[in-house]
């Protein structure tokens, strides 16, 4: 391993959508999401899920380019409507992953999907990691995944 700083942060629970939303509220040049299961809840403005999902339509309407893979094909079309460029995977091996890499420099990775319960009931733990020689992994995955 090479000789540099890294940075980890274990994001519990309903710890998730304040710490992460933060950061997509930052981003400055990409946000890449691949994400098992998102759910949309237009009657809960308010709610923390509903939330997190303004902070990316927030996000690409700030012109940041949001990738986003996923299987839910109800938020892919509320995504693509918002300038986000979303579909579902094509590959007969499920997309089970968790994964956000913002501006190719910190990746959040970990359990949780971005639901609801996933944010407010669940026993979930993700982690925030800045570690720039990790971080082409991850690109890369995210990367194969988007082309496949």
């Amino acid at each position: 391993m090479q000789n540099e700083e890294m940075y980890f942060e274990a994001v519990v629970g309903s710890d998730f959508p304040k710490k992460v939303v933060q950061l997509i509220n930052e981003a400055k040049k990409s946000v890449k999401i691949i994400v098992f299961d998102w759910r949309w809840y237009p009657s809960d403005l308010g709610g923390v899920c509903q939330l997190f999902n303004q902070s990316i339509i927030s996000c690409a309407r700030r012109n940041v380019p949001v990738n986003v893979m996923t299987n839910a094909s109800d938020v892919i079309k509320i995504l693509n409507e918002n300038k986000v460029k979303a579909k579902k995977p094509e590959s007969k091996r499920l997309l089970h992953s968790k994964l956000m890499i913002i501006d190719d420099e910190i990746v959040i990775i970990g359990s949780h999907n971005y639901t609801q319960n996933a944010f407010a009931r669940n026993q979930e733990i993700s982690v925030i990691i800045k570690a720039k020689n990790q971080l082409d992994r991850f690109v890369h995955y995210f990367d194969s995944i988007w082309r496949s």
